[in-house]
């Protein structure tokens, strides 16, 4: 049987209803596989914790920057283990052997740090061997230790890096990384109504677009994809929509995809779009016709990007959608 790793993000896992649709899923791929879970921290629970840290702090009149670093790593790492042990908790009293590992149990060394840590090598023996088992094996995204054995994060969005990390040390077939959104669209369909999703995108392109804000994966799980050529498949926890693959495959040249960063940066991506003086005539008279000062213009192979003095209004990001995609 092939092994596939399978990432479940935090909204995903957000309350019990939600664990059990989770847990329906990683049964279906089990029943064909080998499957190891990664894990985020329920819902808001990261952040919760770090606002909770920094009440301690306001107590005694302290700063958040004084609030000892490898003690919030400790704390923040509470929420996947919470996540990790319930899920498998419910895959056992669903009568599928499943057991929790913690990145210590695992063996995922990083470097020391703290709230950023990159990891250095993983020991693949615990995992292997509980697969060998029969057992569904469920780990902690997000962590690791270093070489003292003191616990680390690996900073916002870790979990996706920890999967294709994981993926990359296992050979896996795959890796699919499941959150709310079914794939890579042509912008943010919560923003841009018409959006159309890709088939596929290339690992630099989406890349690019990590980068520049999009939220469906963390841009160092997509250099670690790109770099071990692990395929990665970003899909939807509630539907059975095919999702977005990225790998090294070009299916075409031209803008793939635009989004908007903060307030006043949008970026348009698509490998080749430097060499295409159109796009970025399409952009300057949109932005002309909106008023709007152009601050500064950065391009590259993959991507445009334009930082405006104002802030940009969303029906701005759909007039750029539809002149360039549609």
């Amino acid at each position: 049987m092939d092994t596939i790793v399978l990432k479940f993000g935090g909204s995903s896992l957000a309350d019990n209803e939600k664990l059990k649709i989770v847990a329906n899923k990683i049964i279906n791929r089990a029943k064909e596989n080998k499957v190891v879970v990664i894990v985020s921290a329920q819902g808001k629970t990261t952040d919760n914790l770090i606002n909770q840290s920094k009440e301690l702090a306001e107590m005694v009149e302290k700063t958040d920057s004084q609030i000892n670093k490898r003690e919030l790593d400790v704390l923040l790492s509470s929420g996947e283990q919470m996540s990790s042990a319930k899920l498998s908790i419910l895959l056992n009293l669903m009568g599928y052997k499943s057991i929790s590992l913690n990145a210590w149990q695992v063996g995922i060394y990083t470097n020391s740090n703290y709230q950023n840590a990159l990891i250095e090598k993983i020991d693949k023996k615990r995992i292997n061997k509980e697969l060998e088992n029969g057992y569904i094996v469920i780990i902690t995204g997000f962590q690791g230790i270093d070489k003292n054995n003191n616990i680390t994060t690996l900073g916002r969005g870790g979990s996706d890096t920890t999967a294709v990390a994981i993926a990359t040390e296992l050979k896996a077939k795959q890796c699919y990384i499941y959150s709310d959104v079914d794939g890579i669209y042509t912008a943010d369909p919560n923003k841009v109504p018409n959006a159309d999703k890709l088939k596929n995108i290339s690992y630099e392109e989406m890349y690019a677009l990590s980068s520049e804000g999009a939220k469906v994966l963390h841009d160092r799980c997509v250099e670690i994809g790109e770099r071990f050529d692990v395929p990665i498949i970003t899909e939807s926890t509630f539907n059975n929509k095919p999702g977005t693959q990225i790998t090294h495959k070009l299916e075409c040249s031209g803008i793939k995809s635009i989004v908007k960063k903060d307030v006043s940066r949008i970026s348009v991506v698509g490998f080749g779009i430097s060499s295409n003086d159109d796009t970025l005539n399409k952009i300057l008279e949109i932005a002309d016709k909106n008023s709007l000062e152009i601050f500064n213009i950065d391009i590259s192979r993959t991507k445009i990007s334009i930082v405006f003095k104002e802030i940009v209004k969303e029906n701005v990001l759909q007039e750029i959608h539809d002149a360039l995609i549609l």
